[in-house]
């Protein structure tokens, strides 16, 4: 197995248009379009920081609207690492994914993959990204 490289796949999202935010009982789906669709998982709730400094965490009042509102935008760059976890910046906002230990609600942080699963990642507490949540 080749060893797992930050960022590699993430930044795959780069120039590719979110097309849909889906909220699934206690997940969050992103779907972004590109030749094959890309859809990033999340299982822990990430933030919206938006450009003017304001800062959406779900259950906060706009949270939701604060989401859809990045619908449409292409993605002008990502970021993942250790002490940062995941970022994706659009123009409207960057999603933000590094939660505290007390907001973990099982094994699973986030995961990455293709529509047709020729590509994949799970993100988990102590490993790769999330180092710092051993």
């Amino acid at each position: 197995m080749a060893e797992y490289v930050p960022n590699e796949l993430l930044s795959r999202l780069v120039g590719c248009r979110l097309d849909a935010v889906h909220f699934v009982l206690d997940y969050l789906e992103l779907h972004f379009g590109s030749p094959d669709e890309q859809i990033l998982t999340y299982l822990v709730m990430p933030c919206v920081e938006t450009p003017d400094g304001e800062v959406y965490r779900d259950g906060r009042l706009g949270y939701a609207d604060a989401l859809r509102a990045l619908a449409g935008d292409e993605v002008l760059d990502t970021a993942e690492a250790t002490g940062i976890g995941l970022r994706i910046r659009l123009p409207s906002g960057t999603v933000v994914l590094h939660p505290e230990w007390d907001e973990l609600v099982g094994p699973e942080i986030a995961s990455y993959r293709t529509q047709d699963f020729a590509d994949w990642m799970v993100w988990r507490p102590g490993e790769d990204s999330f180092e710092d949540l051993a």
